[in-house]
């Protein structure tokens, strides 16, 4: 295994930079991550559609990480239920230290082979479920040992990791291997790992909803009403949808209905 996320960066002195040179490289090196998950993308699409088909079928998705990568997973997770209206638990993410502790960054738990899986026996995985494991390296024992232990027991996985042929993509039935290159700072990979990561959690998530009609047209269409911006924006899309001209009616009727969506079914229905 070539571990090109420890790979020395190919800039030297950094110290004597200037902020200038600092910002124009490190933008230069970002630019680079979209054509690598460019290259990965039948990979990432194989992961999408095992996904949708578990979660289409009444499956759970559980992300599972350490470091950069799991706390990305964790922002991931906690946005859908409000943008896209999926019942909590439907898609999960198990964080090595668990999440409650997220602040603390306790990198010293992926060391831990065996409380990742025992961390998702716990939330009663079984075959009906899918895994994925997420790290940069793709030799994080905590990912890498839920994996090897999903296998032995017939459940679904798939990985995101950044060095190529490494043991967890070797472990996963859906491995995503994005190879972003050496760090600017050597070794630091929630730079270019970490940006490909939220890109690639971002697709994954987004399509997968799209996939499951959680979206109508370009519209969140079941986004909770949990403010006043997402509530007047949702007003205003129902308005756009049904050609509603009162406001305060629209609002009414959207707030009895709890969604766009069941809105304009009610409004549907009530024609018929």
């Amino acid at each position: 295994m070539i571990t090109i996320t420890e790979q020395v960066s190919p800039y030297r002195d950094l110290e004597k930079k200037t902020i200038e040179e600092l910002t124009s490289l490190i933008n230069a090196e970002d630019a680079t991550v979209s054509a690598a998950i460019q290259k990965a993308l039948p990979a990432v699409n194989a992961l999408i559609h095992a996904i949708v088909d578990t979660l289409h079928r009444g499956g759970r998705m559980f992300y599972i990480g350490a470091g950069s990568g799991g706390r990305l997973s964790v922002l991931d997770v906690i946005e859908l239920p409000t943008t896209y209206g999926i019942e909590k638990g439907k898609v999960n993410t198990i964080l090595a230290g668990g999440i409650a502790r997220l602040a603390e960054a306790r990198e010293e738990m992926e060391d831990e082979p065996q409380a990742g899986w025992e961390t998702l026996q716990d939330e009663h995985i079984s075959p009906a479920d899918i895994v994925i494991g997420i790290s940069a390296s793709g030799t994080t024992p905590f990912v890498l040992g839920a994996l090897t232990m999903c296998r032995q027991h017939g459940i679904p996985t798939g990985c995101i990791v950044s060095n190529p042929a490494s043991p967890i993509a070797v472990a996963a039935d859906y491995p995503v291997e994005v190879i972003t290159g050496p760090e600017f700072i050597t070794g630091s990979t929630r730079m270019k790992c970490g940006t490909a990561q939220k890109m690639l959690l971002d697709m994954i998530s987004t399509t997968a909803m799209i996939q499951l009609g959680r979206v109508e047209d370009n519209q969140m269409v079941n986004v909770l009403l949990i403010n006043d911006k997402i509530t007047d924006r949702a007003v205003r899309m129902l308005m756009e949808k049904t050609g509603l001209s009162d406001y305060a009616a629209a609002r009414q009727l959207l707030l009895e209905q709890g969604s766009v969506k069941k809105a304009v079914d009610h409004l549907q229905h009530s024609v018929q």
